[in-house]
């Protein structure tokens, strides 16, 4: 086979008129001709960082839209599902993975449970992280989420680097706003990225010790403005990820327009594909060929090299993807699950108290963290309540491996005028969350997921809407354009009940993520990410 455009060779900065020749899935020639073709012939891109899983998509779905804007690999943290059903989960994404031409590159989650103050599905020990590492297909050991575990020198968190280490495999970061000596320290431990710089000065230091930033742009975080700048100057330790990727904007696009916007800011083009292309394969040993003889012919044709626009993608020598076409089909899978709650009464979401201020949990649009805010409350028959008049919302997070009393806590910014919306998909634990205007609306969305063993759905006064998700409660086992159709209609239902989120599902899933600061809510409470403690929705007089 034989492919005719303008060769972008990124490394030795030249584009030319030139042929490819194909054989056997590896490029066996690449020569300089003239001819009329004017598409672009770039390495594919890759996501430095993604949860599979929050595409509400099996792997092989994901793929499925993925080759559709020039992506041919993943950097893929299977964490998720990790934390509900442990190394079986990981085993189903890596082996439903490799069913497709595309090249997922799984890592070893390193924070399951992520924390102690949690429920989760499953554990998984220094033990069970050296057998995954001993896996060829386990490409790295996944973000060290429990920073303070390192500060700390707790044990168990350094076997699993230590394990890392051993086995020549690289230690992905997760250190949101840590500076100093603590970041100095957490380098040394051996972890050489990070994904969670919010701030210029922040990802500057980083980038200064050693580290290897990630600019993310994801549906609910998003850091590229934040970041993109020091791109000029530290190309070379930067790279693309998504994190986490809503089904509906992965309709949209992928890394092919991140490109697109940082070469609209001036960016060197090569510069920014050395981060989207060749970066991510280098720093993770990945077998993803980068244009060169004798590579696996994995590539992308785009139209230019502004927008970013894509013709076909080639994944070893075979397209996979040409003008609005996908080369491969769906495949079955095995539907796993572990929904062990039992329906709820709306008194579980009560919260009896004479308390007249209330410690408040702020979402920022945009960002995984939060700020803390404290406010009046506002009570009913000896009952903490909603106050949507001044959008403090009640929520709540419910232990979906057990019964257990639903915790409850308030929230600002979500701006519900009635109903409320439910998730099954709740960082990192993915026990159920929900944001609501009354008790009564809070737990008729709770039920109608237990009912459904896993989804997203919304509750209004006159209607509900769900998404199922059967597969382990956080994947739906539809494809890509249907789940991505049907999340747009329940992203539009949230907007309506009177969300001006950008991302209200995805907002909401990070709600429970303890990890980062400064409060979240967990099954077992109110909990302040900042100073790793539980706090009290009440404040006393």
């Amino acid at each position: 086979m034989k492919i005719q455009g303008n060769i972008v060779d990124i490394l030795n900065r030249s584009i030319f008129k030139g042929e490819i020749t194909i054989e056997n899935g590896k490029i066996s020639n690449i020569s300089k001709i003239e001819h009329a073709v004017e598409n672009f012939i770039i390495p594919g891109f890759v996501d430095a960082h993604i949860h599979i899983e929050s595409s509400m998509l099996v792997p092989s779905e994901f793929a499925r839209l993925a080759v559709r804007h020039g992506s041919v690999a993943t950097v893929s943290d299977p964490h998720e599902i990790a934390n509900v059903l442990g190394v079986k989960g990981v085993e189903f994404m890596i082996n439903n993975g490799k069913q497709t031409p595309f090249k997922f590159n799984f890592g070893a989650p390193s924070c399951v449970p992520a924390t102690n103050f949690e429920s989760a599905g499953a554990v998984i020990d220094s033990e069970a992280i050296k057998t995954l590492l001993q896996n060829p297909d386990v490409k790295y050991l996944a973000e060290m989420m429990n920073y303070p575990g390192v500060l700390f020198d707790d044990a168990e968190v350094l076997k699993k680097i230590e394990w890392a280490k051993h086995y020549n495999k690289p230690v992905d970061g997760h250190a949101p706003g840590l500076r100093g000596e603590a970041i100095t320290k957490y380098i040394a431990a051996g972890i050489s990225t990070d994904h969670e710089c919010f701030t210029y000065a922040e990802a500057l230091e980083k980038l200064q010790k050693g580290m290897k930033i990630l600019i993310r742009e994801g549906s609910a975080a998003k850091n590229f403005d934040a970041l993109i700048d020091l791109m000029d100057d530290h190309y070379e330790n930067m790279m693309f990820c998504s994190d986490d990727k809503h089904p509906d904007d992965l309709l949209i696009d992928h890394i092919n327009k991140l490109c697109a916007r940082a070469v609209a800011k001036n960016i060197d083009v090569f510069k920014v594909l050395q981060c989207a292309c060749i970066n991510p394969v280098e720093h993770y040993k990945l077998d993803v060929g980068l244009l060169k003889v004798g590579d696996p012919a994995d590539l992308t044709i785009l139209e230019d090299l502004k927008d970013f626009n894509v013709i076909s993608t080639f994944i070893n020598g075979d397209l996979v993807y040409d003008q609005g076409t996908c080369y491969f089909d769906s495949i079955p899978f095995e539907v796993l699950n572990s929904f062990n709650t039992s329906i709820k009464d709306v008194n579980d979401f009560r919260l009896l108290s004479h308390a007249k201020k209330i410690r408040v949990i702020e979402a920022l649009d945009g960002e995984l963290i939060t700020k803390e805010i404290i406010t009046e409350s506002l009570i009913n028959d000896g009952n903490l309540i909603s106050n949507p008049q001044e959008d403090i919302l009640k929520m709540t997070v419910v232990n979906r491996y057990k019964d257990q009393k639903p915790a409850v806590a308030f929230i600002k910014n979500f701006g519900f005028k009635e109903g409320a919306i439910a998730s099954s998909v709740g960082h990192d634990s993915h026990n159920i969350i929900a944001v609501g205007v009354s008790d009564e609306a809070i737990c008729q969305a709770v039920n109608l997921l237990i009912e459904n063993k896993g989804g997203i759905c919304a509750v209004s006064e006159s209607h509900s809407e769900v998404v199922p998700l059967p597969i382990a409660g956080i994947m739906s086992d539809q494809d890509g354009q249907t789940v991505g159709n049907q999340y747009a209609k329940l992203d539009a239902m949230a907007k309506s009940l009177g969300s001006k989120l950008k991302a209200p599902y995805m907002t909401l899933s990070f709600m429970a993520l303890l990890v980062i600061p400064s409060l979240k809510l967990s099954d077992k409470g109110l909990f302040n990410g900042t100073d790793f403690n539980f706090v009290s929705v009440e404040i006393d007089d």
